[in-house]
């Protein structure tokens, strides 16, 4: 895989978690959810936005070995 391929694929990651995190924490703040009174779909809006954390942090893992990766190339060069 190609470096920008992976800095690229990171930032994807994590613009996406964030965009997902953000739908499923209006999901949990709407009155809406409080009047139906449906725990299950509160609970799958709470499982969305611990999936969403997750992938951040993993888009987040790949954009920091990605970083390191070219700072090393960078090391070599010089």
């Amino acid at each position: 895989m190609k470096i920008d391929s992976a800095l690229n694929q990171a930032m994807l990651g994590i613009q996406r978690g964030l965009n997902s995190a953000g739908n499923h924490a209006a999901e949990i703040a709407s009155a809406a959810r409080f009047e139906e009174g449906n725990s299950a779909s509160m609970a799958e809006s709470l499982l969305g936005l611990t999936q969403d954390k997750l992938q951040v942090a993993a888009s987040t893992r790949v954009l920091k070995a990605a970083d390191e990766m070219i700072g090393s190339l960078l090391d070599d060069k010089a």
